[in-house]
């Protein structure tokens, strides 16, 4: 299992692969941002992250 965060919004999913993971975080953030919405002056949110290839379970 693979774990994915979005620190700035605090929502967190999981996933079998790293690509699944990615996609339910995404939809998470998703279905949070529509409940609570981010005010309409705050800058967007990028978030840039790297994976190893070689990480070992």
């Amino acid at each position: 299992m693979y774990i994915a965060e979005c620190p700035e919004i605090g929502t967190v999913s999981q996933g079998v692969t790293i690509d699944e993971s990615l996609a339910n975080l995404k939809e998470a953030t998703e279905l949070y941002l529509e409940e609570f919405p981010i005010e309409k002056h705050s800058k967007p949110i990028l978030t840039v992250f790297e994976v190893s290839p070689n990480v070992k379970s």
